[in-house]
């Protein structure tokens, strides 16, 4: 602005920029679906916009899971392996019915809340970085599997966990409804109550936290506790849509859920970031690897594109959120 502008022109300015910083995501979404849908009308056609949105699901949920360990000013990189290793454990039952499935749940949750334990209690407790920490988790959960299927891909599942992963209700993808189900029950405990309340009082501050009767370090434990459950809910409903359990299930969701969720708002130095902008991040992130599939160009240039589309969100806005 220049000292001629007048104040309805300052006015203006301000405006416009507040649009785009609070709806920067949403513009450059819909954006990137309008250059899929004139670079390939493929992109939307029915089938595959629900084929987008099922392959969302496994992303999203490991997002939400992760937007919760951002807040506290941590990340987590084990979450792709702990999804491999859920899978893992879903075939150790070996089963044929869908009888086993309540159990494989209920197990792969207790696997996942346990890791998320020792993960927020090696960064609350022993102050040790969530880099290191998370990072030395995934590679002893890798060595677990290895260990158990001596790298050999397994494909005994119930004919269930399909029908969780790909079939739809109504037209709409089961996994699409929990991920739905899981955003809206987190987001009402970030952003209705009390817990809520700490999370964002210990990532802005963890000493002011402390000084006003909240427990940090309980907080943060509980923050990796719920990341962890989510990427192994996550790791059972991609395992359900790839049908065939191999060492590397989930590979680079660990990166792929920081980049959808910093998109979508949730800041790196913690206390600000919301569930449902997140997502937004998981569905910009799906857009681009469903244009460049389409588009048919080789992995290479895959990755390049991707990268390049990343850092054009990246610059193009920023949301504020909280």
């Amino acid at each position: 602005m220049t000292p001629l502008d007048t104040p309805m022109q300052r006015s203006q300015s301000i405006s416009i920029a507040s649009v785009f910083e609070r709806y920067g995501l949403v513009i450059f979404l819909v954006a990137l679906m309008v250059v899929a849908a004139i670079a390939s009308p493929t992109f939307l056609r029915p089938a595959n916009l629900v084929n987008v949105l099922t392959i969302a699901a496994p992303l999203g949920m490991v997002v939400v899971g992760q937007t919760f360990v951002i807040l506290v000013r941590g990340l987590d990189l084990s979450v792709a392996s702990l999804m491999a290793t859920v899978a893992v454990l879903a075939t150790a039952f070996k089963a044929t019915t869908n009888e086993a499935i309540p159990m494989i749940f209920i197990a792969a949750i207790a696997l996942s809340a346990v890791v998320g334990l020792v993960n927020g209690w090696l960064v609350a407790k022993r102050n040790v970085s969530p880099f290191l920490a998370t990072l030395a988790m995934m590679i002893i959960l890798q060595g677990a599997r290895f260990a158990y299927t001596g790298g050999a891909p397994i494909s005994t599942l119930p004919p269930g966990m399909g029908f969780l992963a790909s079939g739809r209700v109504l037209g709409i993808p089961v996994n699409l409804i929990t991920l739905a189900f899981l955003a809206t029950a987190f987001g009402i405990v970030l952003h209705r109550s009390r817990l809520g309340r700490e999370i964002f009082m210990v990532g802005s501050n963890p000493k002011a936290a402390f000084l006003n009767g909240v427990a940090p370090d309980r907080v943060v434990i509980l923050c990796y506790v719920i990341c962890s459950v989510c990427a192994g809910i996550g790791g059972l409903f991609l395992l359900g849509y790839v049908g065939t359990v191999s060492n590397w299930v989930g590979q680079g969701y660990e990166l792929d859920s920081i980049v959808a969720a910093v998109m979508g708002g949730v800041a790196l130095s913690g206390g600000r970031g919301n569930v449902f902008a997140a997502l937004l991040g998981v569905a910009v992130l799906v857009v681009i690897n469903n244009l460049v599939l389409l588009l048919g160009f080789p992995i290479e240039m895959q990755l390049i594109i991707k990268g390049i589309i990343i850092i054009g969100a990246a610059a193009f806005y920023r949301t504020r959120l909280a």
